[in-house]
Order: C-alpha cells, then sequence, then structure tokens
C-alpha cells in the first residue's frame, strides 16, 4: 500500500476498535458494499476522489447503500472518507475493515485462523474445485452458493462469511493468496501471527515451541503456526510471515547453487 492508504487504513482500524454495536452482519454488509463499489468504475472512482466533500460523499452512500444498518453506513463514510492512494487500494481498506468487523464480532480468531487454513489445504489439494472458484469468468452467486455448500456444518458462520467474500471478489488474487492473507488480518486483529510453515517431515512438539518462542521474539507477537508437510522442499524450513518469507529449505538451497553455477 501506498503511504496515504496506509495511514487511511490505520485510521479505519482505530474507528472500528472504538466502534461500539459491531456484529457479524457489519462485516458481511461492508463486504457487500465493497463488492458493489468493485463493479462500479464511476461509483469507485468518486468514492476514492480525496476533492470530492464528506456531504457529498455521504450523499451517495445513503442513495446506493440504503439498506445498510447505521453502524455499517457510519464505518463506510469514515473510510471513504479518508485520502487513500488509488481506487484498487480503497476497495483493499474496505475488505479488510469488513473482514476485522467479522473477526470482532465473533471473537473466535483462532478458530476462524484454522478454519480458512484448513479450507485452504482443501482447496489446494483439489484442482477441479480450485478450478471452480478461481475461475474468472464464473457467477459470483454460483460460487458463494459453493462456499456455502462447503463449509455447511465445517465452519463458522464467520468464517463462511469471509471465504464466501473472496471467491466472489478475486480480483485478480490467487485463492491460495486470499485465504492466507485473510488469516493474517484475523490474527492481527487479535494482536497475533499467523506462520505458515513448509517442511518435508512433521514438526515434533518441541521443534514447533522453539520455533514459535522464536517467532514471537522477534516480532514480539504470539504465532499460530500452520504447518505443511511437502517433500519436494528435502529438509529444512520455509517460513511465511504475511508477505515475508524466509526460505531455508535445502531445495533452495539447492536452487540457489544452480544458479550459481549457471551464472
Amino acid at each position: 500500500m501506498g503511504s496515504a492508504s496506509r495511514q487511511a487504513l490505520a485510521a479505519a482500524e482505530q474507528t472500528l476498535a472504538t466502534t461500539t454495536g459491531v456484529t457479524l452482519t457489519t462485516g458481511e454488509q461492508l463486504l457487500s458494499a465493497g463488492r458493489a463499489i468493485e463493479g462500479s468504475a464511476q461509483l469507485r472512482g468518486l468514492l476514492a476522489d480525496p476533492s470530492l466533500e464528506s456531504a457529498e460523499k455521504a450523499g451517495l452512500i445513503a442513495r446506493i447503500f440504503g439498506s445498510l444498518d447505521a453502524t455499517t453506513s457510519k464505518l463506510l463514510l469514515d473510510i471513504t472518507e479518508s485520502r487513500w492512494s488509488n481506487a484498487d487500494e480503497l476497495l483493499d481498506g474496505i475488505e479488510q475493515i469488513g473482514i476485522r468487523a467479522i473477526a470482532d464480532a465473533s471473537g473466535s480468531g483462532a478458530a476462524i485462523e484454522a478454519e480458512l487454513f484448513e479450507f485452504s489445504r482443501a482447496v489446494s489439494s483439489n484442482s477441479d474445485l480450485e478450478l471452480a472458484l478461481a475461475d474468472k469468468l464464473g457467477d459470483p452467486a454460483a460460487k458463494g452458493a459453493l462456499v456455502d455448500t462447503l463449509l455447511a456444518k465445517k465452519a463458522s458462520p464467520a468464517t463462511t462469511a469471509i471465504v464466501r467474500h473472496l471467491v466472489q471478489s478475486p480480483r485478480g488474487r490467487r485463492i491460495g493468496v486470499l485465504l492466507s492473507g485473510a488469516a493474517s488480518i484475523v490474527a492481527d486483529a487479535a494482536g497475533r501471527l499467523v506462520a505458515t510453515v513448509t517442511t518435508a517431515v512433521p514438526l515434533s512438539a518441541d521443534q514447533q515451541t522453539r520455533l514459535t518462542s522464536a517467532l514471537a521474539t522477534r516480532y514480539g507477537r504470539q504465532p499460530r503456526l500452520n504447518i505443511v508437510i511437502d517433500p519436494t522442499v528435502i529438509g529444512g524450513l520455509r517460513v511465511q510471515l504475511g508477505d515475508e518469507v524466509v526460505d531455508g529449505t535445502v531445495a533452495a538451497r539447492l536452487s540457489d547453487l544452480r544458479l550459481q553455477l549457471a551464472g
């Protein structure tokens, strides 16, 4: 994100933290509004325009999103009143605040993180499912219905709402990236980190404890470890926290060596 958008997002997070009456519906309505704004280039441009007066934006939101409850309307207006680096990052901001609202309202962030991770693993292991959810020409409503069917009685309403939104609004992003990003937002809302650890063999309880401690010391927050077993890494670990990747796998070292020899 650009510097203006980072400041706008921080302000929106602070507003959400001090807003009372936030519910699952609040988050769902924000995400739905974001999808509607995404679908209209004109509306997206107007709401991202820093020169448009607050009263004009409030009027637009009232006319177009009249079904929103008072809490959601206020949050959406506060978000659009801030200066964003561009319209795409405004959409990112609405999405992040919507996911945070759902996580805050549910009070079970750790469960949401785990369910998002499990769904991500299920999708990555089924190419037909991944294709169906990632199809750019697929009907968004049909994708949402597929998510409802897949997660019925298997995930919380909060997780289902987040995944339903992500598959309906991929905006050029891969489904695995979307789910990982959502889990990171949920974890951050609760003051935690999500670390995806790829290893050739399962880690022992002692290894997991030592890795958790090392990451907590480095980042100042308690991480949740999502362990992915991938024999192709041969040995070592690949640890990803958000956009940061620490690749200490044997496969990565061999790849680097091949590049050096080829150069």
